[in-house]
């Protein structure tokens, strides 16, 4: 069990604009890109590809570890065990290819011979001696940040973006009733670890006698194999300690689904299935680490001052993940005197600024508190703070687009700017702005600030000892837990972002309920129903395939419906009326001008 368990923000999706509030004014508007009619969108495409695989390789490392290292040391879900899953209840997971396909993990087709789905990784990736404890598997940033897109060519990767398929309640749901299934209809506990481990092991012993590399597939990673005999020695250790092993996991597999269902009492009443069955895409995060807390607390510490009302977030808060790439376009500075964080933020409302931190809040929704790897969110603030935003895949009318150039210049880009750290209130559904109250803010403080304090060190591969919290900016952090997470009082709204790769952003609102950018721009034709969560792409309106189908005959539907009416959090209002900033009018309904929205559309794919 973790010593700590935090409390965190996950990142998810938005694109917000302004209410009667004037942007910072140190803040200049952004200088959007300019499309050159001369080189030609092909040319700006292969340019911007270039560029984006010239970063990537020098920053390969610490991408390697965004996408693949977990974010526990030596807590999550046992490798041998997580790999069996399927064998001990194929009917719960996916094919014999991807395992968690059924969770909306994929193959990535650029990391050959990887033993599992991206998005997964295993402690013996980052540990000195690899074989010197049993491998720990868990998410890693990859699951939720790297998406796909599909395009003539066939699938396009979004690193930093968005996978909109990963359903981590699946998951836990899955986990559980494989436990229950292994463990069977025995009495007390014991004699459920004793039935559960005789299960695990025979799968293990069958398995293993039939292939002598199934866990790990005689992966390499740099001077590391994990061949034959690696996995012999993970098996015996395993072996000697089984039952310790498979308690520990039964009891976090139990605690996870727990937890969850405390978040649904407390805030989803009415429609508890639902959020089990899960919103590829999307997720509470806060509600999800806050819960775990809040759990263990109550069922393992017993502890007789736990409360719901207090300890929970008072609100819905489901959103979409959040596309992360280009974080130097959010980044704060320190005002003079060194008192306040300026012109930037992170998250969707601004209120973690410092990126070590914001990196951190992600981690820890996982809830392994003491055990959290600080290199992992190390490792990510280096790579995305310039990772550039991919470029859009298919073609774009460079006429149409110079025209709506000026469009966006006049009505979008005096918010949607880099640095620009105000907080607003457009009408969309206030919940995610709101989640994190006094209290939860002061638990997150000191989750961060503890696991990762001014004197905490760590060993960077390849760097040596760093200190990663011990200052930002050249400025000490010691004594400035206030700046881990914010007064939520000022961060009552959400943050205009910065719109590169707006296009791969979609859909919008932070809770991703609005399909596409046309959608955004002519709000009488918001759909209620519209599918999410699909690979193929709206290139008219700019988004991800949204229309329902009508083909009774479909055997098979990829993504899911999404309704916009079924909670408060699903709403699909805001950023629909023209707004006033000082003696300027900005118009952001565009139903009385559809081919200027088209236009500004056409140039947003240049974005």
């Amino acid at each position: 069990m973790t010593k700590l368990h935090g409390v965190a923000l996950i990142t998810a999706i938005l694109l917000s604009a302004c209410d009667d509030k004037a942007p910072n004014d140190k803040a200049s508007e952004e200088v959007v890109s300019d499309p050159v009619k001369k080189t030609g969108w092909k040319n700006i495409q292969q340019q911007r590809q270039l560029q984006l695989e010239a970063y990537l390789k020098r920053e390969q490392a610490a991408y390697s570890w965004f996408a693949d290292f977990p974010m526990g040391i030596n807590d999550g879900v046992p490798f041998i065990i997580l790999k069996l899953l399927p064998k001990l209840a194929p009917e719960l997971w996916g094919s014999d290819e991807n395992f968690l396909d059924v969770i909306g993990l994929f193959k990535d087709q650029r990391a050959p011979g990887y033993p599992i789905a991206r998005g997964v990784g295993w402690s013996g990736l980052g540990r000195d001696d690899p074989t010197g404890a049993v491998d720990y598997a868990s998410f890693t940033c990859g699951a939720c940040h790297i998406g796909q897109v599909r395009t003539d060519e066939g699938i396009r990767y979004l690193d930093g973006g968005v996978n909109a398929q990963f359903n981590l309640p699946q998951y836990r749901v899955r986990a559980l009733k494989t436990v229950e299934k292994i463990a069977g209809n025995m009495e007390g506990e014991q004699n459920k670890i004793d039935r559960a481990t005789t299960a695990i092991i025979a799968a293990l012993d069958k398995i293993h006698a039939e292939d002598k590399n199934y866990f790990y597939q005689n992966y390499k990673l740099g001077d590391k194999v994990f061949d034959a005999e690696y996995e012999s020695k993970q098996i015996a250790l395993f072996k000697q300690n089984a039952p310790a092993i498979i308690k520990k996991f039964i009891v976090r597999t139990q605690l996870e689904y727990s937890a969850f269902a405390a978040l649904l009492n407390q805030n989803y009443q009415g429609f508890e299935s639902q959020m089990l069955d899960g919103f590829g895409g999307m997720a509470d995060a806060t509600g999800i680490s806050t819960s775990f807390n809040y759990v263990v607390r109550r069922d393992v510490d017993k502890d007789p001052t736990v409360n719901p009302e207090t300890d929970l977030p008072p609100t819905q808060s489901i959103t979409d993940f959040m596309p992360v790439w280009e974080q130097d376009k959010r980044k704060v500075h320190w005002s003079a005197d060194h008192t306040q964080l300026l012109d930037g933020g992170g998250q969707w409302n601004g209120n973690i600024p410092i990126p070590m931190f914001r990196d951190l809040a992600a981690e820890l929704t996982m809830g392994f508190g003491a055990e959290t790897d600080l290199r992992v969110s190390a490792f990510a603030e280096t790579l995305l703070e310039n990772l550039p935003a991919p470029v859009y895949p298919f073609n774009v009318d460079m006429d149409k687009a110079d025209k709506g150039r000026d469009l966006y210049q006049q009505n979008c880009a005096v918010c949607h700017k880099p640095h620009n750290g105000e907080v607003y209130q457009i009408g969309t559904h206030s919940g995610r702005a709101r989640v994190a109250t006094e209290a939860i803010t002061e638990g997150a403080r000191v989750a961060f600030t503890t696991i990762c304090s001014p004197e905490t060190t760590i060993e960077m591969p390849g760097q040596g000892s760093i200190k990663p919290c011990a200052q930002f900016e050249g400025v000490s952090l010691a004594g400035k837990a206030e700046f881990a997470m914010m007064n939520p009082a000022q961060h009552d709204g959400y943050n205009a972002l910065p719109l590169g790769g707006v296009w791969a952003q979609a859909p919008y609102l932070h809770n991703g309920s609005v399909p596409t950018l046309y959608h955004l721009l002519i709000p009488n034709e918001r759909p209620v129903l519209f599918m999410k969560s699909r690979l193929d792409y709206d290139q008219q309106f700019l988004g991800f395939s949204w229309r329902l189908n009508t083909d009774k005959q479909a055997t098979k539907e990829e993504g899911y419906q999404y309704d916009t009416q079924a909670i408060p959090a699903f709403s699909n209002a805001g950023h629909d009326k023209d707004i006033t900033i000082g003696q300027r009018r900005y118009k952001l309904n565009w139903n009385d001008d559809r081919e200027g929205a088209m236009a500004i559309i056409e140039y947003m794919k240049t974005l």
